[in-house]
């Protein structure tokens, strides 16, 4: 009888599984869908250690309270895009906006991480805001595409210049700002070495390429004396989960709306909403959930969920939390709904028992995927008609001056400005969205403010 009921129960468990995320409509089943989600668990997993050591603890946030907050805000953002939105996309704090966290609103602008957090919950509010209205496709149509896949462009010169320095390979040099680092230092050379194993497993498509690079990167690490040997258990695993204690609820709100943040909130907010929106729109057509339009139904279910996951993200103390391109790897393995994004999200949970692990892994091991996912970003360039010179050089502005500046609000400042001065002066006003005219006057007055 009790054989009975458990069989009875699991049914039912079935059926309210299939029901929910509509797994049989959307021609697929259970399994597929748990395996999809670790699928895309193992090739995002390497966040982990990257997110904290690359950007929150660069920003001076405790590396124990600040990977707990990592992990918790990937779980919180990629349950809810799941069960809300039903979707098998994963979500987590995000790289670019990681290095803006880090190295602009910290770094080049001197905020406090208390400060920058408050700022990041300020754009998850306006990105809530833009989420519920129309303002959103407003926003999106406004802008042109060119300057869209510059602004990727950019931002992936900008992570690899972080990646490089990060490493050593390249250090300041009073004559020529930068210059070539000595490869002779066990930190640079293990870099390197991190940055080929890291190469040909990507080249080979090995699944889970990143984590497996981290990983041996850092055991060889071990060997060169330049990562951590762990001496106990303790090292490695954590049997009571760590809370984010030191860094919850530290966000201060009214400093980031008192110091006048708001051309770094709205960028921030921007490059949010392109990096979800893009994400979603490539991911859903892997996993052929368009409509015959190429537009995902519902697609302000999963930007609200992105926007709540980027509040929660910054009260946990993490930077923007967003849509991940990994989840194509679980859309691969075949998954279709909501369910693979509760499966990756279970995983992380479950992550919180090796935070120490996490503490063990040198810079030099994630450097070199901050320059792999660098090159994988540039690929955008290819979108942009460099023939027309109205478009090559604001493209080109904003593609070189957010290396140059360490900022991405100065690289799109430039190249918006310069975009829409060059068709007023040539007679192409028509070329220019009503909206483009009142962004660039906004960043322009932000460049006068500097």
């Amino acid at each position: 009888m009790l054989k009975t009921q458990v069989t009875e129960n699991q049914g039912n468990i079935q059926v309210f599984l299939n029901r929910y995320f509509k797994l049989s409509q959307r021609g697929t089943d259970i399994r597929t869908e748990m395996l999809a989600g670790l699928t895309t668990f193992i090739a995002m997993s390497y966040l982990i250690f990257v997110i904290p050591g690359q950007f929150l603890a660069a920003a001076g946030m405790p590396h124990t309270s600040a990977t707990a907050a990592t992990i918790l805000s990937t779980v919180f953002a990629t349950l809810l895009i799941g069960l809300y939105a039903n979707l098998p996309i994963a979500m987590g704090p995000g790289l670019g906006l990681g290095a803006v966290f880090a190295f602009v609103m910290v770094g080049s602008m001197g905020l406090s991480w208390q400060t920058a957090l408050g700022a990041v919950f300020v754009s998850g509010v306006l990105f809530f805001i833009l989420a519920i209205t129309n303002i959103t496709k407003a926003v999106i149509e406004a802008i042109p595409t060119m300057l869209k896949s510059a602004i990727g462009v950019g931002l992936g010169l900008f992570i690899a210049f972080i990646g490089f320095k990060g490493a050593g390979i390249i250090v300041p040099s009073p004559g020529t700002i930068v210059t070539l680092g000595s490869l002779k230092q066990p930190g640079v050379l293990l870099a390197i070495i991190g940055l080929i194993i890291n190469s040909i497993l990507l080249a080979r498509k090995v699944k889970g390429a990143f984590l497996i690079g981290i990983l041996s990167t850092t055991i060889i690490g071990m060997f060169m004396g330049v990562a951590k040997v762990p001496t106990s258990i303790n090292d490695l695993i954590s049997f009571i989960p760590p809370m984010p204690v030191e860094t919850m609820g530290q966000l201060d709100i009214m400093a980031a709306i008192g110091y006048g943040l708001v051309s770094i909130i709205f960028t921030i907010t921007i490059v949010d909403l392109f990096d979800n929106i893009g994400t979603l729109i490539a991911i859903s057509g892997k996993a052929k959930l368009l409509d015959k339009n190429g537009n995902l139904p519902d697609i302000n279910k999963a930007l609200l969920a992105g926007s709540l996951a980027a509040m929660m993200g910054s009260f946990l103390g993490s930077c923007t939390v967003t849509s991940y391109l990994e989840s194509a790897a679980g859309v691969g393995a075949g998954g279709k709904s909501g369910l693979a994004s509760v499966t990756t999200g279970i995983l992380f949970l479950a992550t919180l028992f090796i935070t120490p692990l996490a503490a063990l892994v040198p810079g030099a091991a994630t450097s070199s995927i901050l320059i792999i996912l660098g090159a994988l970003m540039i690929g955008e360039i290819a979108h942009i008609d460099f023939t027309d010179f109205t478009n090559a050089l604001p493209a080109f502005l904003t593609i070189i001056l957010m290396p140059l500046t360490s900022s991405i609000v100065e690289g799109m400042a430039f190249g918006f400005i310069a975009y829409t001065l060059l068709k007023v002066v040539t007679g192409r006003v028509k070329e220019i969205n009503p909206l483009m005219y009142v962004l660039s006057i906004i960043f322009a007055i932000h460049l006068w403010m500097k």
